[in-house]
């Protein structure tokens, strides 16, 4: 039997992993830089098997609204832009025999306040993985108290504890999702 220790470890460890994918999906979401974190992820046909962009290509930024995507094979040119045409980022690419540029166009204010709601509907998903880690947590602790391996006074500091952890989890989402708002937003 785990103690209240160990369920609170735990829980600390799979909640810092929710924020940490929320980085990555922040990571993702287009501003008015240029960054490979736009693209490295897509998933191009290569020869029949979809894999990701970043496993067939070094991708750079060479300016601040450009993106340059050399693939190591040549033969893949053709396969890389039209993955990023069949993407739903919205970006042309622009391939001269060697490299794939791809120019970041500044952002509409309506596409601006578009990526504001996907940013907040993203941070939310979070929040609702944090809170399921807490559900799991807090029948861990109700389970461990009824079985008597816990005093109720236990339980009960177990709890706040667990609340503690996880407003803090919560509010790391919250600056995350504020800070992403800003550079979205950022003309």
């Amino acid at each position: 039997m785990a103690t209240v220790e160990e369920v609170l470890a735990d829980t600390e460890s799979r909640m810092g992993k929710s924020v940490e994918a929320l980085k990555r999906e922040f990571s993702t979401i287009r501003t008015g830089r240029a960054s490979p974190a736009l693209v490295e992820n897509l998933m191009i046909d290569y020869y029949g098997v979809p894999t990701p962009l970043n496993q067939l290509a070094s991708i750079s930024v060479p300016e601040a609204r450009v993106l340059m995507i050399q693939p190591w094979d040549k033969q893949s040119m053709k396969d890389v832009e039209k993955g990023i045409l069949r993407s739903d980022l919205g970006l042309t690419p622009n391939n001269d025999g060697n490299v794939i540029r791809i120019n970041i166009p500044a952002l509409t204010e309506e596409r601006r306040r578009d990526l504001v709601k996907l940013v907040g509907r993203k941070a939310e998903e979070a929040n609702v993985a944090v809170r399921n880690i807490r559900r799991d947590s807090l029948e861990t602790f109700r389970g461990m108290e009824k079985g008597k391996d816990i005093s109720q006074d236990e339980s009960r500091r177990a709890q706040t504890q667990l609340q503690q952890v996880t407003d803090s989890y919560i509010g790391q989402n919250g600056v995350q999702r504020e800070q992403k708002e800003a550079e979205v937003m950022e003309v």
